[in-house]
């Protein structure tokens, strides 16, 4: 068997790939319904990648998993180191593959199709995430609305149509939907739309005033703004809206902009101070509100920003007298002054 395997040229690497991972599209295959026994769902498609998760016993052969997807249909695989979790959020949602059984200690193979793989026809009707798009707002049509375009600025496409204020668009991590805060409906409220701008869903319903929508690394959660219990306060839901939870109680000032760690463990957020002249800091929880944490102090500081790998932060301050960003360990020191020019800087962003 493993012969065989060779002779596909499958390549076994037991690696954290789950930086890889996040930038592929699923696509799920047909038959993929029902978790029948030795089954290998999500065959990739001809000279493209995908996640294949195998449903027989464990400890079988991947090559004799893989080989079920058909003659020469695998050029290449690359076990999915459960240790990492983050590609587990590809599988969210799906009840077919979560009840998966291991496949040599893995529950997923990383899967480059060959010369037998499946037409771009077969899969025709499957429903792909949009990769390697960016969400914006723009008002060119006369209010702000959220757009989506290439990465190149080609095929720039309005998602939102209505006089209202949209903003604050972002993506999951799937990239099959976007959520972002909307005043539609009269007040400043969370919703969530599928990448092409279809079924948009309100997810937050009340008189209050909710903003800065952010989704977990592993798409089940969505952190926000609300002052529905008299001031701004970090809040948290699951992806559908339900379970929304308080998580700061730190009136009078105004918690906004959450921003969630990259293992889904801690949440960085502003705090916005009006009274003895205005200041703001920026704090670190835990996800669910405890371990409180002041990171930064009294300077205008705001718009915390994770590094890919969780061991920094970056932010806008403007303790200098004007706004530069800086950088700072996730525990609050080491904290640096990167731009330091009299102009204004802001908006930081990690390259992944």
């Amino acid at each position: 068997m493993r012969n065989r395997a060779t002779k596909r040229g499958l390549l076994l690497l037991k690696a954290a790939l789950a930086l890889a991972v996040l930038a592929l599209a699923w696509a799920a295959g047909p038959g993929s319904s029902g978790a029948d026994e030795d089954a290998i769902y999500n065959c990739p498609l001809a000279a493209k990648w995908a996640i294949s998760a195998w449903s027989g016993e464990d400890g079988t052969d991947t090559g004799q998993a893989l080989g079920t997807c058909g003659e020469d249909a695998v050029d290449a695989a690359y076990a999915l180191d459960p240790q990492t979790g983050a590609w587990l959020g590809w599988f969210r949602g799906r009840p077919e593959i979560s009840r998966l059984a291991a496949l040599d200690d893995f529950q997923g193979v990383l899967t480059l199709g060959g010369a037998g793989g499946a037409s771009s026809a077969t899969l025709a009707a499957a429903a792909l995430p949009a990769s390697g798009r960016i969400a914006f707002v723009s008002d060119r049509d006369g209010n702000p609305e959220v757009y989506v375009m290439n990465a190149d600025g080609a095929g720039q496409t309005r998602l939102t149509n209505n006089q209202a204020f949209e903003n604050d668009p972002g993506w999951s991590p799937d990239g099959f939907k976007i959520t972002f805060a909307s005043d539609r409906d009269g007040n400043g409220e969370i919703y969530v739309m599928n990448a092409d701008g279809t079924d948009q869903t309100r997810l937050t319903n009340n008189s209050a005033e909710e903003w800065y929508p952010d989704w977990s690394p592993d798409g089940s959660k969505i952190a926000f703004q609300s002052d529905r219990d008299g001031n701004g306060e970090i809040y948290v839901m699951n992806a559908d809206g339900t379970g929304q939870t308080r998580l700061t109680t730190s009136s009078p000032a105004q918690d906004i902009e959450p921003a969630w760690s990259p293992d889904g463990s801690q949440i960085a957020f502003t705090s916005q101070w009006t009274v003895a002249g205005g200041y703001s800091d920026i704090y670190v929880m835990n996800a669910d509100g405890t371990g409180l944490t002041k990171l930064t102090g009294e300077g205008w500081d705001n718009s915390p920003t994770w590094s890919p790998d969780g061991s920094q932060i970056a932010f806008v301050s403007r303790r200098d007298g004007q706004a530069d960003i800086y950088v700072m360990n996730a525990d609050g020191s080491g904290q640096t002054n990167l731009t330091n020019n009299p102009a204004e800087d802001y908006s930081p962003a990690w390259r992944p």
